[in-house]
């Protein structure tokens, strides 16, 4: 792990009409929000040990392994529990992970979904499903450098071949009765063609460009987060399991694709995130969406002057 002193940790708190985001340890600043006030979370953790998002030891990505990593988790997992609403869900994007020879000792896939499923089930969630999101073998051989889904290794040796590795996104559910029902037919955001396509249990359709770091214009020194959400698979969890005006959670806010997703789909957002940089390409992101949404189309803008000018 590297030196704590190295990180500047900072806390602040910018807030839209819609949203409110908070710079600092999702640990500590989740104490912030009442019991039982989140109607939906949506968010993807860091992977373990695999990637490192900076050099501060709050940082879950700095763990030594994964026994500190899920020591560490567990503090979030039991405070988005204690913040959702009885019989509400979370949303926790994941996916298997490359064991590497340097690192694990071998050369093979690590089950990180089945350890989520466990640490959330052993803090008091109940795991309802998964959903499996599509992935591009071709363009995850090219990103990863992966040898095992390459042609030359199929030709060489497929006994090393193996299947892209894909998204999930497991659903639990806090314990209790829903108070009030989620239901996005009667709002216009599914019907029965559409839940008989996601119903399959995977995922097609979403394009792996469409994340918020495509979609945003972008300045030239805004920090790029290293691996965003689709916002696709975003809009299919938020429409699917909350109501228009209700509250999204994100604790992973990374550069804002949930809280985004969540305002332009007429619902609040509250987001945590540790890293300054991130955190400010956040808050830029989250305040174009609100800007967004708060414009006027242009009929309702040419009725809006027309009765200004009525006598």
């Amino acid at each position: 792990m590297t030196d704590p002193q190295t990180f500047d940790y900072r806390q602040r708190t910018e807030y839209g009409q819609n949203w409110t985001a908070m710079l600092g340890d999702s640990v500590e600043r989740l104490r912030e929000l009442d019991d039982n006030s989140i109607d939906l979370s949506v968010y993807s953790p860091p992977f373990a040990d695999l990637y490192t998002y900076t050099d501060s030891e709050r940082d879950l990505g700095n763990s030594r392994d994964w026994g500190q990593f899920f020591a560490h988790y567990r503090y979030i997992i039991r405070d988005v529990l204690r913040v959702t609403k009885p019989g509400r869900l979370t949303c926790v994007h994941t996916s298997d992970i490359p064991a590497m020879a340097s690192r694990d000792g071998y050369i093979g896939v690590r089950d990180f979904p089945g350890e989520v499923i466990r640490a959330y089930e052993a803090e008091g969630w109940v795991f309802t499903g998964r959903a499996f999101v599509q992935k591009n073998p071709q363009a995850q051989a090219i990103r990863v450098k992966s040898k095992a889904l390459l042609f030359v290794q199929l030709r060489k040796d497929s006994a090393d071949s193996r299947p892209a590795l894909i998204d999930q996104v497991i659903i639990f559910k806090k314990p209790g009765d829903n108070a009030v029902p989620v239901t996005p037919v009667a709002h216009g955001e599914m019907d029965n063609e559409t839940w008989i396509e996601w119903a399959h249990g995977i995922w097609l359709g979403i394009q792996e460009t469409d994340t918020l770091q495509y979609s945003v214009a972008r300045g030239e020194d805004d920090e790029k987060h290293i691996c965003p959400l689709q916002l696709g698979t975003i809009e299919r969890c938020i429409k699917l399991y909350s109501n228009p005006g209700e509250t999204v959670l994100t604790p992973f806010g990374g550069i804002g694709s949930e809280g985004y997703m969540a305002v332009k789909l007429g619902r609040r957002a509250a987001l945590c995130e540790l890293k300054p940089e991130y955190f400010d390409v956040l808050v830029k992101n989250m305040q174009a969406i609100e800007a967004q949404t708060n414009m006027p189309d242009l009929f309702t803008w040419a009725a809006e002057q027309q009765a200004e000018l009525a006598p």
